[in-house]
């Protein structure tokens, strides 16, 4: 319903995506404008940059594409409208995934895959089997791990009773956060999103394997393949965790 809808009016359509690419292009503008004063930056250069920028943006783009409307879940429950998708004999979170679905975002794929295609060509690397096989892994591993992301958000706002802003911080933020590289922050905020909110695994990790490059806070090797395991992981505590949500829900009293 929603695509056919965004699709009645093709030149508002058009339009809106164009504008969707650009604004998110604007993020690797500013890395271009970076670049323009200095040759690396924590010791990246850029085409190993626009990688790690290219991981981070596709695999966000996957999963903001089908779950990106989480953040209208907290509208919902305060409006009382949650309640209509409880009753519907359907899943409750594929509702949430289709509510108003934007084909626009379509745009942040393909921004981010142009700029991981340029990185591709561009980047120094010594390519064998194992960093080809890698590359979908990491792509489609990412988008699982920010899908786990949403879906523990959107659990949070069930208890919060609101706070998309503080979903927005961790998924938003956290591709944004993975567009630079781990030698940049502080050892405290790489240990973080390794261990407790894994984000590192989406392009940090296993991106070191394919360019050669250390593994922040020196991991074991194969450590960069084991992103579809925590992507399964994290998938997994997600799902507890809406599952628990949905439990602890008491409509909103009125």
């Amino acid at each position: 319903m929603w695509i056919r809808s965004s699709m009645t009016y093709r030149a508002s359509f058009v339009v809106t995506m164009f504008g969707n690419l650009l604004m998110t292009a604007m993020d690797f503008v500013g890395i271009l404008l970076m670049f323009s004063q200095v040759d690396s930056l924590g010791g990246w250069t850029l085409p190993e940059i626009a990688f790690l920028y290219g991981l981070s943006v596709t695999a966000f783009g996957i999963a903001d594409l089908v779950l990106g409307s989480m953040d209208v879940l907290g509208a919902r429950i305060r409006d009382g409208s949650f309640d209509t998708l409880l009753v519907r004999p359907a899943p409750v979170l594929a509702q949430i995934g289709a509510d108003r679905f934007a084909v626009r975002r379509v745009g942040r794929i393909v921004q981010g895959a142009a700029v991981l295609a340029w990185a591709l060509v561009s980047v120094d690397v010594e390519w064998s089997a194992a960093k080809v096989l890698l590359m979908p892994v990491m792509v489609f591993s990412g988008a699982a791990i920010f899908c786990a992301v949403f879906v523990a958000g959107a659990a949070f706002q069930i208890f919060a009773q609101d706070a998309a802003e503080v979903q927005n911080a961790f998924t938003y933020g956290g591709t944004t956060l993975l567009q630079y590289p781990p030698s940049v922050f502080g050892k405290d905020l790489v240990r973080g999103v390794t261990f407790m909110l894994p984000l590192a695994f989406v392009n940090w990790v296993p991106a070191s394997y394919v360019l050669g490059r250390p593994y922040p806070l020196a991991l074991p090797e194969w450590a960069a393949f084991a992103p579809p395991l925590v992507a399964v992981g994290c998938c997994a505590l997600a799902g507890l965790a809406w599952r628990a949500g949905l439990g602890s829900y008491r409509s909103t009293g009125s």
